[in-house]
């Protein structure tokens, strides 16, 4: 098992309020998770480190080797929660971190079997034969797509596309979606904040994977984004198997 990672300011901003963890855990089990900040001045470098921080911290100290699927998910939702309680005082306290929230997307691999929670906008995409986007955007434009009132390339250029429906901390209690997927032999898992999905598509990542070794793809993802437009951060981690 492979895992590679990359976070980059882009060409625009000032700071890079992106943040993202991986490790591999006691029986082999790998644990990665990239969150996407957002708030003024550096709230927003603040709630996705803490989400980072709090979230690694929950998982690494609660994880057992005998946990299943249902034991998995239930340790990353605790996990999310125990994040946004600390990061919602956080702001409760301080007005100057007011507002503040983050993204996250987190995946715990055992064996070929990935469990993943997000809330936000940031992704994860299985790449094996084709690419296939696993989570669903926590977005106003995601709603207007489901209500049928927007499609998905008109939700390209939609005033609105950068602005989620859920985050952590923003909110006293929050909800979290979960998804399970299996990998086989060389195939990948992509996590990824919309500092890449907002300017590389779809086909053009899965290009990226069939052309370049595992530990040069979250270069040249950066790479990507960054030639597509850059004006947000951009992090990627990838679990090639």
């Amino acid at each position: 098992m492979q895992i590679n990672s990359k976070t980059d300011i882009g060409k625009v901003r000032s700071t890079n309020q992106d943040a993202f963890f991986n490790c591999e855990l006691s029986d082999g089990a790998v644990f990665a998770i990239v969150c996407d900040g957002m708030g003024g001045a550096n709230a927003g470098n603040i709630a996705s480190e803490t989400a980072v921080k709090r979230i690694t911290e929950y998982t690494v100290n609660s994880y057992r080797s005998g946990l299943d699927s249902i034991g998995i998910e239930k340790l990353l939702k605790n996990a999310f929660l125990s994040a946004n309680i600390e990061i919602y005082d956080m702001a409760l306290k301080n007005p100057d971190l007011s507002g503040m929230g983050t993204t996250a997307v987190a995946v715990l691999l055992k064996e070929n079997t990935a469990v993943i929670a997000h809330i936000g906008d940031s992704r994860a995409y299985k790449i094996a034969e084709g690419i296939t986007q696993i989570t669903t955007d926590h977005s106003v434009v995601q709603s207007l797509i489901e209500d049928g009132k927007l499609t998905p390339e008109e939700a390209k250029f939609h005033p609105r596309k950068n602005v989620i429906t859920r985050a952590i901390g923003v909110e006293e209690n929050i909800s979290v979606d979960f998804d399970e997927v299996s990998l086989g032999q060389g195939e990948h898992l992509l996590l990824c904040t919309d500092g890449l999905t907002n300017f590389v598509d779809a086909d053009c990542i899965k290009e990226i994977f069939d052309k370049y070794k595992p530990s040069t793809v979250t270069q040249k993802l950066v790479d990507a984004a960054n030639k597509g437009g850059g004006s947000d951060n951009i992090t990627v981690v990838t679990i090639t198997l």
